[in-house]
């Protein structure tokens, strides 16, 4: 009977773990292009975090805006913030990351790109 029960919870863990990567993996496609960016006001900088900046997300098939917030820094790393790319005439968001790649255009390393960055070339000021 343990047996039993034990197998089952291997097939359930090793499937979930089939379907996760999956989930992830999906771009979603839109023909609408995302609003212009919001102004928002950044906050004082926080040690030990980097500012996410606001974003344009799909939900509800519809762009919906997703507020700034503070990420736990990732030391080594480098935060990529959300973005919209158009390909083939249709528009693809691609999900925030953190990898050790520098961004493109964020001179600093702070994980701020340039464009909102209020102090792009001081990593300590955003």
């Amino acid at each position: 009977m343990w047996k039993r029960k034990l197998l089952l919870s291997v097939m359930v863990a090793g499937t979930m773990g089939a379907i996760a990567p999956c989930a992830q993996a999906l771009d979603i496609f839109v023909n609408t292009p995302p609003p212009a960016l919001r102004e928002e006001v950044m906050p004082a900088p926080r040690a030990g975090y980097v500012w996410a900046p606001g974003y344009w997300d799909w939900r509800s098939n519809k762009h919906v805006w997703t507020r700034g917030h503070w990420e736990r820094e990732r030391v080594g790393y480098y935060y990529h913030s959300p973005r919209w790319t158009e390909r083939d005439g249709r528009w693809v968001i691609e999900r925030s990351r953190w990898d050790r790649n520098r961004p493109m255009g964020d001179r600093d390393g702070d994980g701020v790109p340039n464009r909102v960055d209020r102090a792009p070339d001081n990593p300590r000021q955003h």
